[in-house]
């Protein structure tokens, strides 16, 4: 629990929030969907991550880019 609370903290989760989605039981696809992950995990986040964009991938398919 304590890794959890950390890794959301450096993401830039508030510490409530953080604790709440910790100690939470449900599983990694349903955390993904709670406030703390998606304020942490920003789209800007993600890019730095370099995580290929499914709509930016889309997008460049069919000439929108």
């Amino acid at each position: 629990m304590r890794t959890k609370v950390r890794n959301l903290l450096a993401l830039g989760t508030s510490k409530r929030q953080a604790i709440l989605t910790a100690i939470s039981s449900k599983g990694y696809w349903h955390l993904s969907k709670t406030l703390a992950t998606q304020t942490g995990m920003t789209n800007d986040w993600l890019k730095n991550q370099r995580l290929i964009s499914a709509r930016a991938l889309w997008m460049r398919a069919h000439g929108y880019t």
